[in-house]
């Protein structure tokens, strides 16, 4: 960058979520100079405390609103000001088990607030728009393969769906009007931050306090594990360098069956595997993901860094180092932080 370049400013959706928030610390440690408008719901899954490291400084500023509001929506623009801007969206509903109890919200959310939000960049005329998928788009995997930006998209949830739906919203953007827009989809994350319904916090929480550990069905399902340190390496790289209309996947190459997953939490404890549970499967429940992230590579020169056997120990740390922030999340406390300033109960 030379001394006559402004430097942009990034609006970031669901910034205060688990990988929207590692994305903005990421940020402020990588891109200093840059300004960064966070735009976040505060749903159940957005917690300011995320964020506490970034408060009273400058170039972090904090929005409430939802992205399906167009009026929230502007609201963050006009805190971006008129210079050049980027954007990358990470705002969704994301939990497979509470979109099987209702769907609706994850069409509200993900279809729709991607649409308002993308006629809103549009007629801002940002220079680059990255939109946050995921690897369940694809469906489910036998045995063998490896998704690649090319497999037919066969969501099979109605979270994967809505998720899908974004994708050929934000696809159609670039075909119709030239849109400055890259899509990444991502095999599972874990690390600080993710809120403790997802499988790994859950286990070492409840490991923590010796209860029990509940695994669907027979804990065979596959997924690759990416290290969310290494997720938002690879967005940063894509919104750096990606070409715009093209598709990236960003995966770990880790893939461990669940069951697997949980027995290395408890033997990185020291809890017996007495504590597992078996539990009637989830609908739907797709058996493996695994991805090809050979283009990533490729293309942009990323590779993830973190291996799961160094990056478990990691988290399982961070979790035991941050006992507060899991405690005020597992008792719903950390919805009065800010509440009365936001409204965010």
């Amino acid at each position: 960058m030379n001394a006559t370049t402004v430097p942009p400013t990034l609006l970031v959706t669901g910034g205060a979520g688990f990988i929207g928030s590692n994305f903005v610390h990421l940020l402020a440690e990588q891109r200093p100079d840059a300004r960064v408008v966070n735009l976040d719901a505060l749903t159940y899954a957005g917690n300011l405390e995320n964020l506490r490291e970034l408060e009273g400084r400058a170039n972090h500023v904090f929005v409430h609103g939802d992205i399906c509001k167009s009026a929230d929506v502007a609201r963050a623009l006009a805190a971006c000001g008129k210079g050049p801007l980027q954007v990358v969206h990470f705002a969704a509903e994301s939990h497979v088990d509470r979109s099987i109890q209702s769907g609706l919200p994850f069409v509200e959310t993900n279809v729709v607030g991607t649409q308002v939000l993308l006629d809103a960049c549009r007629a801002r005329g940002v220079e680059r728009f990255v939109h946050v998928s995921t690897d369940e788009v694809y469906g489910s995997l036998g045995t063998s393969g490896m998704f690649t930006e090319d497999t037919p998209l066969a969501p099979n949830s109605p979270y994967s769906a809505s998720k899908a739906a974004s994708d050929f919203l934000v696809r159609a953007a670039v075909h119709t009007h030239g849109f400055p827009a890259c899509i990444t989809r991502c095999s599972n994350n874990y690390g600080p931050y993710q809120f403790p319904e997802k499988l790994i916090p859950l286990m070492i929480a409840n490991a923590g306090e010796n209860k029990e550990l509940p695994v669907y069905g027979d804990g065979m399902n596959v997924r690759d594990w990416l290290y969310v340190r290494d997720h938002c390496e690879a967005i940063q790289a894509v919104l750096e360098r990606g070409r715009p209309g093209e598709v990236y996947n960003i995966g770990g190459h880790n893939e461990y069956p669940n069951l697997e997953i949980v027995r290395l939490i408890l033997k990185l404890l020291g809890k017996p595997e007495s504590l597992i549970r078996f539990v009637k499967d989830r609908p739907g429940h797709d058996r493996r993901y695994a991805i090809d992230a050979s283009k990533m590579e490729r293309e942009l020169g990323w590779r993830p860094r973190y291996d799961f056997v160094t990056a478990l120990p990691l988290t399982i740390r961070w979790y035991q180092s941050h006992p507060e922030w899991l405690q005020r999340v597992r008792s719903g406390a950390y919805r009065d932080y800010y509440a009365a300033q936001y409204g965010a109960r």
